[in-house]
């Protein structure tokens, strides 16, 4: 039974406890709100060097002395502003490939105008797209680009690739919707022709507006968006790195743009609702989109946890192009996620990088490696671990599923130069310690079993399982927040013993004192 004067006390002490917590969120408020109105993003430097209509094309400055020899286009959507790829200085996708030594451009759409209502896909695809390429190829001196595409970006690069695939040297596809058979998520179940005219919305509004879409996505998870984001913010007030990230994001959500009437009833009927690119029958301007003609190597870099491009909504696309160089990354993110979280930065895209490396500098991937007698491959594999600059990445800190239809050879990162003085046998034992096999559960990560037979021989492909642990058995971890920390790539009780709590917080918007508590009864498990 209950003492009543001790519940009394316990309610008393928490109501003090509050108050004062208010007071010194109080304190900070001010400072917080002018956070919140003057944070910057879009911060890396840059130079417009084409233009027509709203849209810029931007060129970003080296950060290294020599560059790959074929540079990268980025292509984004058209319903948001591009800076989400480069929204703060640690955490921009642009910064990290010029880090890579990538001569990195992007397309910045600019916003329509009512003039610009009949923009169709073929003015972005055959008109914008192409010039774009074009000043790109003639400023580098290639015949052909890297293009990297975003969300309904990637879905578009994947027209332009299909028309002018001698203008393509590699094509990297970001959460691109490609595939709408049923496994599209609730945007293609929304926009199904059983419930949503477009056309409807385009003659009510000509172009549709930003805030129109906003709602619809919203809706997508309300709870989410519209309650749970500001009680984090409010936990996390005092925290002023917290607050300029989400400061960041707010920005950017709240800067939505509006899309051209015509390209959004033609994006929804004949992408969304007809399939017509991924069953091969789309037509811009009478011309075919023919993904036959798609033969240059392709990436697909998918979000597992992805609920506005689901990994279904891309993966298949790889089945219906004629590339023999196809590879998918499967990362435990989200949709913005694999743009903006730290861990992205550290273990996604410096594989994005390598994958560009290998294919831009006069080096050709072979499409079906023949698999080595024995002795040569203990002789590859001791070239390998000697630093073979073609020899293959160690994965296994990657975080991704890695799905590869050609064997690609890229640098060692996690290879010292002690490794030099290692047997064959000792080698061999550090990769069964380290690679996982498929197939995987969600969250877990895979590696390729050629890649794996080739960096530490046939035996250490045998299955290792990955272990995972029920985050809900910590007192205070639901199954919403341990989604949350599956998301920010902590799955064990390991994991998350060893997670620093700022980091962590920032990541998931969980407010750190919890987090610390966690990480306590993690630690004392």
């Amino acid at each position: 039974m209950m003492n009543p004067f001790t519940s009394v006390l316990d309610l008393q002490r928490q109501a003090w406890e509050a108050t004062a917590d208010l007071a010194d969120k109080s304190k900070v408020a001010p400072e917080r709100t002018e956070t919140l109105e003057n944070v910057e993003v879009g911060q890396t430097p840059s130079e417009v060097v084409y233009e027509e209509n709203k849209l810029k094309l931007l060129h970003y400055e080296p950060m290294t002395e020599e560059q790959h020899d074929v540079p990268i286009l980025v292509t984004y959507a058209l319903i948001n502003k591009p800076y989400i790829l480069d929204l703060q200085p640690d955490r921009s996708v642009v910064q990290t490939l010029l880090e890579a030594g990538f001569d990195v451009y992007l397309i910045d759409w600019g916003e329509p105008s009512k003039l610009d209502r009949t923009l169709g896909l073929d003015d972005y695809v055959n008109r914008y797209i192409d010039n774009c390429v074009d000043v790109v190829r003639e400023r580098s001196g290639q015949d052909s680009i890297n293009i990297l595409g975003y969300c309904m970006g990637g879905t578009k690069s994947a027209m332009y690739a299909a028309l002018y695939p001698e203008k393509v040297k590699n094509l990297a596809l970001m959460a691109a919707g490609l595939c709408f058979a049923g496994d599209g998520g609730v945007l293609e179940l929304w926009g199904a022709d059983d419930y949503y005219d477009p056309e409807t919305v385009t003659d009510t509004f000509d172009n549709v507006p930003a805030e129109f879409l906003d709602v619809g996505f919203a809706l997508m998870d309300p709870v989410a968006n519209n309650v749970t984001k500001y009680v984090r913010f409010y936990d996390n007030m005092e925290d002023e790195d917290f607050v300029e990230n989400f400061a960041r994001m707010e920005r950017w959500l709240d800067e939505g743009i509006d899309v051209a009437g015509k390209a959004y009833e033609e994006f929804i009927r004949d992408i969304y609702q007809e399939n017509k690119l991924y069953e091969n029958e789309l037509y811009l301007n009478g011309e075919h989109v023919d993904l036959t003609k798609i033969d240059m190597p392709v990436l697909q870099i998918v979000a597992e946890y992805d609920h506005l491009i689901p990994p279904e909504a891309s993966k298949p696309f790889n089945d219906v192009i004629s590339s023999e160089d196809t590879e998918i990354l499967e990362f435990a993110t989200g949709h913005i996620g694999m743009s903006v979280s730290s861990r992205s930065h550290e273990e996604l895209w410096p594989q994005v990088s390598e994958w560009f490396e290998t294919r831009s500098n006069g080096t050709e991937v072979e499409a079906e490696p023949e698999t080595p007698e024995p002795e040569a491959e203990d002789a590859a594999l001791a070239e390998d671990v000697a630093g073979d600059e073609t020899g293959p990445a160690d994965l296994t800190d990657g975080g991704a599923t890695v799905e590869t239809d050609a064997d690609v050879g890229t640098e060692p990162d996690d290879i010292d130069a002690e490794t030099t003085d290692r047997t064959d046998e000792e080698v061999t034992a550090r990769g069964e310690d380290d690679i996982q096999a498929e197939p995987a559960e969600p969250g877990e990560m895979t590696v390729d079993e050629d890649v794996v037979e080739e960096v530490a021989g046939e035996d250490a492909a045998s299955e290792i399982e990955a272990e995972t642990d029920d985050l809900t058995d910590l007192s205070g971890v639901g199954q919403a927040y341990a989604d949350d920390l599956t998301e920010a790539g902590i799955e064990t009780f390991d994991q998350l013993a060893d997670a620093d709590t700022a980091e962590l917080a920032t990541e998931t918007g969980i407010s750190p004192s919890r987090i610390e508590d966690w990480i306590e009864q993690a630690q004392n498990r």
